[in-house]
């Protein structure tokens, strides 16, 4: 009987200690899972707990990231910027490239969304096109910061931070209108369901109003180098004499550079517009030989940085402004020496 009650007894006591070491172990595991969990939700609301649940925890964050084109340079640039402010903190993003295919976009946000996104850096490709991919963002509650060009609700995002894209085509436009105090015909490669260049050729198109310039042309080229190249080629065959081309970005205007050298034109006889202010759009106007007579300039790394500063405040509790626009001005060749060519302002 004693050797009976002592086997029980060392029986219990090592059910005892199992049950502690394992409820040890689930607490723990529980602890990681719930603290994990409760701080990416907190996260996502952008609640106060969110900050201390960070700092207690050492929580990294996971956010996505989506632009219209990948390829251009200005958008290369953004992406770098972030990821390297991102990556700094030890923490990760997620990149995707739609290549001016919003059906894409939409799907590849719903692949990053199941990944379960602590936010979302939203540039989208059409405007209202993005939209159902916005409410699958707003169902899984993640918070988007959209970047450079607007969506068409812009309750969806929690802020926005992009170039005063208006602005940066009303300085081309005032830049023409001094050039050619008489006016003349002009071309404009624009992009309908990019809302940054709606913007940008709005502002242009309200600077030259009643100066005497008629737009014998206005076709979409996509922000695209080659689709604005072999459009440009078409329309210069059958307007020769136009005194000024129009392009919503500077690979639009490089397009449009591509094919009036083609079609022999003359410095003098044609003023090339981009916006942008890039490398290459830059070093056309600091050789003094080119077509390109200016550009509305931007900077890509202004919007990376106010763009991920944002998202971390929001993570964190912390109160921000639904806008928060970067200033654009014109480059020429008067002054591209004071912003140099081999890179971004």
């Amino acid at each position: 009987m004693k050797r009976k009650i002592l086997a029980l007894i060392l029986a219990a006591t090592m059910v005892g200690s199992l049950t502690a070491c394992g409820s040890g172990n689930a607490s723990s595991g529980s602890t990681t899972k719930s603290g994990s969990a409760a701080s990416t939700t907190a996260s996502k609301t952008g609640s106060t707990q969110a900050s201390s649940k960070t700092s207690t925890t050492g929580k990294h964050y996971k956010f996505g990231y989506t632009c219209m084109d990948g390829t251009n340079p200005f958008f290369v640039t953004i992406q770098d910027k972030m990821k390297e402010l991102i990556t700094a903190k030890g923490d990760e993003l997620v990149t995707t490239d739609p290549g001016n295919d919003v059906t894409k976009q939409i799907s590849q946000v719903e692949d990053m969304l199941s990944q379960n996104l602590d936010g979302l850096f939203m540039n989208p490709v059409d405007a209202q096109g993005i939209i159902p991919a916005l409410d699958q963002a707003k169902a899984a509650n993640v918070p988007m910061v959209g970047f450079d060009t607007q969506v068409g609700d812009m309750s969806y995002l929690v802020s926005y931070t992009g170039s005063n894209n208006y602005n940066a085509g009303k300085v081309v436009g005032e830049d023409l209108v001094k050039k050619c105090p008489k006016g003349g015909k002009i071309i404009v490669l624009d992009s309908p369901t990019m809302q940054s260049v709606v913007d940008r050729t709005n502002g242009f198109l309200d600077a030259i109003k009643d100066h005497g310039f008629e737009i014998v042309a206005q076709q979409d080229a996509k922000g695209n180098l080659q689709v604005a190249m072999g459009i440009a080629e078409d329309l210069l065959q059958a307007h020769s004499d136009v005194v000024a081309i129009f392009g919503g970005n500077d690979p639009t205007a490089l397009g449009a550079l591509a094919a009036a050298n083609a079609a022999g034109i003359k410095k003098g006889k044609c003023f090339i517009y981009g916006i942008d202010g890039s490398p290459d759009i830059k070093k056309e106007l600091a050789s003094g030989t080119s077509l390109i007579e200016g550009t509305g300039a931007q900077s890509p790394v202004a919007i990376a940085e106010k763009a991920v500063e944002i998202m971390y405040n929001h993570v964190e509790g912390k109160a921000v402004d639904k806008e928060y626009p970067v200033d654009t001005f014109l480059i020429t060749a008067d002054n591209v020496k004071d912003y140099g060519t081999d890179g971004w302002q």
